[in-house]
């Protein structure tokens, strides 16, 4: 089997490509289950974000798979390959774990060492994995990469510089006005976009903040949070007047606030500039808001670069979390590598248990004067020989999963020992998960050791 990664971010495409690739919240489950019948793909992870679209799937033939990705992003979307294929990356096998774990790490974010994405890549995962659509490989490896983006913010300084989009925004506003010392800021959208952007107002000096949202009682909870005053979505556009900022960062499809809306706003306020950044993907503001006269619109491509003063430092600490990825990379290949020969360790370690039992009744039966201690000490002493002589046999073939001969050493491994009715079982018994599989992943009839380990063995990454 083989992992992969298709998609596109900040770097390949431009925010009005990725907003038309936006996956709503209230759809990624359908979208996942679509995913999931896609042919040739047997494990998929959707990451929705404003800076990215990517699609993680384990596929049995990695040949046709990018294929059959871009024409579930046709289906999807309802847009032809050839307007979009040019955006796309892809990556396979080593370099699909790599960029996953270095997108956990935020060394692939727009602002670098950013924490907001690895907790979409969690979110991201544990729908998936609720959906049903995750199996033993991304289990492993998104958790793995869970893990390490935490390593990677407590073991480095790479977060200790407040950068992020939320941030940035602020920052750029503060070259406008010089300061936020009395001014009054409308924030759309009460998510937690938006809720980080009211809090670095807050630390600037903002004097008064205004919040708007389609749900009410999620305005008043996130205005009372902050001391502000909240109202409905659609009173936004009436009281524009009264703000001096504006950030939007809600989950519309349309534009919340218009070129006319904002016109009629300025008319009562011409000496007063307003300043409005558009954070949302798809965007919130209508882009022709720009001509309009001491109006300063900024969408999330402008924000990159804001903090370049702070990024200097994170890059340093970034070729740290570098080395970090490098060896979680080894340790999961490692982990891939004796994936297909666990069922024959196992039917190895059930065998030698069960000869060591009859022995020990045997024992018991012929010398029935034994005291417990006896018989205690005997028993100990005889499982640790048959734990050595098992040692050897289990780490040479851990070590010999990795070889391109690895199915041949484990057929071999499995005449040696006779194994194969303890295979058999472990492949019909009642815990066996073959007869629930989809018919591209059930093992070949070819043997027991195709049939335990199947194509986990059959390829690494």
């Amino acid at each position: 089997m083989h992992i992969i990664v298709v998609g596109l971010n900040y770097r390949t495409a431009p925010v009005e490509v990725r907003e038309r690739f936006a996956f709503a919240e209230q759809e990624l489950p359908k979208a996942i289950e679509m995913l999931k019948q896609t042919p040739s793909i047997m494990e998929c992870v959707i990451v929705a974000t404003c800076n990215r679209t990517e699609l993680y799937a384990v596929v049995d033939r990695h040949v046709l798979c990018g294929h059959y990705i871009r024409h579930f992003m046709e289906q999807w979307f309802g847009m032809p390959r050839q307007t979009f294929t040019k955006y796309l990356y892809m990556y396979e096998d080593e370099a699909a774990i790599r960029h996953l774990f270095r997108v956990a790490c935020g060394l692939d974010s727009m602002i670098i060492g950013e924490t907001q994405i690895l907790g979409q890549v969690r979110d991201a995962f544990l729908l998936a994995q609720r959906e049903r659509a995750t199996g033993t490989l991304f289990n492993m490896l998104f958790k793995q990469a869970v893990t390490l983006g935490k390593r990677a913010h407590t073991e480095t300084s790479i977060g200790e510089s407040a950068v992020s989009v939320s941030y940035a925004a602020v920052e750029l506003g503060k070259r406008i006005f010089g300061g936020f010392g009395g001014k009054t800021a409308l924030i759309v959208g009460a998510g937690k976009m938006g809720e980080l952007t009211a809090k670095h107002l807050n630390a600037s000096g903002i004097k008064r903040v205004l919040v708007a949202n389609r749900t009410y009682e999620r305005a008043v909870e996130f205005a009372g949070r902050l001391g502000g005053e909240p109202m409905r979505l659609e009173e936004a556009a009436a009281r524009l007047a009264e703000a001096d900022v504006v950030i939007s960062s809600t989950g519309s499809r349309e534009y919340v606030l218009m070129k006319a809306q904002v016109e009629q706003a300025m008319r009562s306020r011409p000496s007063r500039p307003l300043f409005l950044i558009d954070i949302a993907v798809p965007r919130d503001l209508d882009p022709a808001i720009a001509d309009i006269p001491n109006v300063f619109l900024y969408d999330i491509d402008d924000l990159e670069g804001i903090v370049e003063s702070n990024l200097e430092q994170r890059r340093k600490e970034a070729a740290k979390i570098e080395t970090m990825i490098a060896a979680e990379l080894e340790a999961f290949l490692s982990w891939y590598k004796t994936l297909g020969v666990v069922p024959l360790i196992r039917a190895l370690q059930e065998k030698a248990e069960k000869i060591h039992t009859e022995t020990m009744q045997s024992l018991t039966n012929k010398l029935p004067d034994l005291t417990d201690h006896e018989r205690k000490v005997i028993r100990k002493l005889t499982k640790s020989i048959v734990n050595q002589m098992m040692h050897d046999p289990i780490l040479r073939i851990k070590e010999m999963a990795g070889d391109k001969k690895a199915g041949e050493a484990m057929d071999w491994f499995v005449r040696l020992f006779a194994l194969e009715d303890a295979i058999g079982q472990q492949e019909t018994g009642p815990d066996s998960k073959t007869a629930d599989a989809r018919p591209d992943e059930r093992p070949e009839a070819a043997g027991p050791v195709r049939k335990a380990a199947g194509r986990l063995a059959a390829a690494t990454p």
